[in-house]
């Protein structure tokens, strides 16, 4: 359970108001933060497994102007992987061809046995770093002879996603520098909003101008602030089941919980009432 931050502009843009304000829900968000800036097709990553507002690190970072192109950001509440730095967002992998790509998710994977085989391999342990992983391994298969033009890009990374979306909440912001893939399947959990050339993307609104909701279950590809492609919508919106709420509930502390039931989306009151 996380929160996301993430921007694509055509011009540098300043983004310390926003960190700022994305940060400091770290309170309900307490087990990591990480920033990641894309700069010239190099991914500047920095994490701590820590709360945000408690880290020394990123104050520092954000005393200074932060301006750029692209960047994603990430807060963590832990409810797969322990407290440790590898298993903070962002996550980075290196294509075969040189491509940097980085991922930053809210969600859980509750069945994809897709993902499996990557416990053995990964960092750390959470279900985001896998989905990363299958991406690249996949990728690297389907470039083996030659690397996809933009649009097939574009076409595989929309089917990888809307393959892994079914039984699981999959709300994730992928960029490789070049371009920002963006996703949600689950309700009132990822909004957008433009300003002139820049998108910004937030799990909550971060300030007094219109956000809209990001449409449910539909890749979007972003560059330079501007959406370039867009997939056909799939059918599977993520509802929590009653296993799966149970699971999540039984594996963190009380005092998160409320903020775990926000996430998600949809809740009835009953089940609500029954873990306070």
């Amino acid at each position: 359970m996380c929160e996301l931050f993430g921007v694509s502009s055509q011009q540098p843009v300043h983004i310390n108001n926003y960190l700022k304000s994305f940060y400091r829900h770290c309170n309900m968000h307490p087990h990591g933060w990480g920033l990641a800036l894309m700069n010239n097709k190099q991914p500047h990553i920095e994490k701590e497994p820590i709360e945000a507002t408690e880290s020394r690190h990123l104050k520092e970072i954000l005393k200074n102007p932060i301006y750029t192109k692209s960047a994603l950001a990430h807060i963590r509440l832990a409810t797969m992987g322990n407290m440790d730095v590898a298993n903070c967002h962002p996550f980075i992998s290196e294509d075969n061809n040189g491509r940097k790509w980085v991922l930053i998710h809210n969600g859980t994977i509750f069945k994809c046995d897709l993902l499996n085989k990557y416990k053995k391999t990964q960092d750390g342990n959470t279900d985001s770093e896998r989905i990363l992983m299958y991406i690249i391994d996949r990728l690297n298969y389907k470039e083996r002879q030659q690397p996809l033009s933009d649009r097939e890009q574009f076409n595989f990374i929309n089917k990888i996603i809307s393959k892994l979306a079914e039984g699981n909440k999959l709300n994730p912001i992928i960029s490789n520098g070049t371009y920002t893939y963006a996703h949600s399947n689950t309700r009132n959990s990822l909004h957008y909003q433009r300003i002139n050339k820049t998108i910004y993307f937030s799990t909550q609104k971060l300030n007094d101008k219109p956000w809209k909701l990001v449409p449910l279950n539909t890749v979007f590809a972003l560059k330079d602030g501007e959406i370039i492609y867009r997939g056909k919508s799939h059918k599977y919106t993520y509802k929590l089941t009653e296993d799966q709420f149970n699971y999540i509930m039984n594996h963190v502390n009380p005092s998160l919980r409320e903020s775990i039931i926000n996430n998600f989306g949809e809740m009835h009151e009953a089940e609500f009432l029954n873990y306070h």
